[in-house]
């Protein structure tokens, strides 16, 4: 018999959450984005975490989720505002094994029933395509300065589903 894997759940984000959170942004910025940045970028990416106590803060600003597997953090993801994702890391260790995918779906639905009609993402080169199998669009293509380093990105847009909202007319 094969063995099930245990299966992701989700809870809000404590500030004591903060330093595996950081841990899990630099491990996966460092081990999943080699193909699309060079090492100064993912360094000068990773360093946002580096000052944790401006990454607690951010994190807590925002509607912030954590994946767990077996009571261990394995992911994080954000929502900024009404309609935008901010955040979204897995840890290495978890990368295909649904974390993301499940971080993204509450977040499209809490921005639905928070009355956004599109969600919008700056996807890194890397998460590109996971936002594209989720019917996101590429919009337009940016550049940003992350600590001296300039780093691509792509603006992503999903229309949301009309009846995302409890009780919303159809």
């Amino acid at each position: 018999m094969g063995q099930t894997l245990p299966k992701p759940a989700l809870r809000p984000f404590l500030p004591a959450d903060t330093s595996i959170l950081a841990a899990i942004f630099v491990a996966a910025i460092q081990e999943l984005t080699g193909d699309d940045y060079g090492e100064a970028q993912q360094q000068a990416w990773a360093a946002v975490a580096e000052d944790e106590a401006q990454f607690g803060k951010r994190l807590a600003g925002q509607l912030t989720l954590i994946a767990t597997l077996q009571n261990s953090p394995v992911g994080f993801a954000s929502l900024k505002g009404p309609d935008h994702i901010d955040l979204l890391y897995v840890h290495p260790s978890a990368a295909g094994q649904g974390v993301a995918s499940m971080l993204c779906d509450a977040l499209e639905k809490l921005a639905g029933a928070r009355g956004a009609k599109n969600l919008t993402v700056d996807a890194s080169d890397n998460a590109e395509p996971f936002f594209k199998k989720r019917g996101y669009v590429a919009m337009q293509r940016n550049t940003v300065t992350v600590n001296g380093e300039w780093l691509a990105n792509t603006t992503m847009q999903k229309t949301l589903a009309e009846n995302a909202a409890p009780g919303a007319p159809s």
